[in-house]
């Protein structure tokens, strides 16, 4: 695993990780994303996703869970909120591609379930998997009431599109006690208090924050969006990186942290993660920290 998780990235300026979108984007899809590989794989095996799965990945990111499944032979379908990352994942879906594969290419657009490319998909087939992999942040933005009722509107949306004792499966953090990045994570929340602060002003939707995840999370939303619970997991999903920069990188390109720096400076808050990730370096100037992940497979 180790071998996996942790690889060298070449230095970048550090004025790139405020000002360069893409290159936040990036560093999302090469030092990030791939930390939750084992969720991925874990939840894939336990549905037997291969030639016949008709996926849909809500929050599919840069890609790298959707290829995956590609490569045990489903035909995917992909959306999220972040243009650039899904630029790399059509990238990466296109080059993986094989010539027999043209007839079902994956499908990809911006946006949830109400986007052209889920209709023109599931006016093909139902789905038969429908993933939520990102937290339940991911899926809203506002208040944590909010949140919980914007994601479970979108897994709904999904599960209308998914055939009869389909799967939706849901994600988020497993215990705070069991989760060595909560308390960097818890970084980013504290930083963040004045955006929610009377009278603060915003241009724009608040980003996405990290909360922590209760026992019930994921069943209360499955329950709110009509979703039938049918058994659920844990998955050691560990953030290994092979420096102090890539850490600090890899995490401020998740958006967790960027409520943080709209409300202090930057520059505050790479330094306070950097304090918070220094219990976790090692002597060889890695930086380890093990996490466990929930999911929650339920069905339609």
């Amino acid at each position: 695993m180790t071998s996996t998780l942790v690889r060298r990235h070449r230095p970048r300026p550090s004025s790139s990780w405020t000002t360069d979108a893409h290159a936040r984007t990036r560093d999302w899809a090469e030092i990030q994303e791939r930390m939750l590989v084992p969720l991925y794989e874990a939840v894939y095996e336990r549905l037997d996703v291969g030639a016949g799965t008709r996926l849909l990945g809500l929050g599919c990111g840069s890609g790298l869970a959707l290829l995956i499944a590609a490569a045990r032979g489903a035909a995917v379908c992909g959306v999220d909120t972040d243009e650039r990352r899904l630029d790399l994942a059509r990238e990466r879906l296109t080059a993986a591609d094989a010539p027999g594969d043209r007839a079902r290419p994956a499908r990809l657009g911006l946006g949830g379930p109400e986007s052209p490319c889920v209709r023109e998909a599931a006016a093909d087939a139902a789905f038969t998997v429908v993933t939520a992999f990102e937290p339940l942040c991911a899926l809203g933005a506002g208040s944590p009431g909010a949140t919980v009722s914007a994601a479970a509107s979108t897994l709904a949306a999904a599960a209308a599109d998914t055939e009869r004792g389909g799967a939706v499966v849901l994600a988020g953090w497993g215990p705070p006690e069991r989760c060595a990045t909560s308390g960097v994570l818890r970084v980013g929340a504290r930083l963040a208090d004045p955006m929610c602060a009377p009278g603060y002003r915003r241009e724009a939707p608040p980003p996405a924050r990290w909360e922590l995840c209760g026992r019930d999370d994921l069943e209360e939303l499955a329950a709110r969006a009509g979703l039938r619970p049918d058994g659920s997991g844990r998955v050691a999903c560990p953030f290994g990186y092979a420096d102090m920069d890539s850490a600090v990188r890899g995490l401020l390109s998740t958006g967790l942290f960027d409520a943080a720096e709209r409300a202090t400076d930057p520059t505050q808050v790479r330094k306070e993660i950097t304090e918070a990730l220094h219990p976790h370096e090692r002597a060889d100037g890695a930086v380890w920290m093990p996490n466990v992940f929930r999911y929650l497979i339920c069905r339609v």
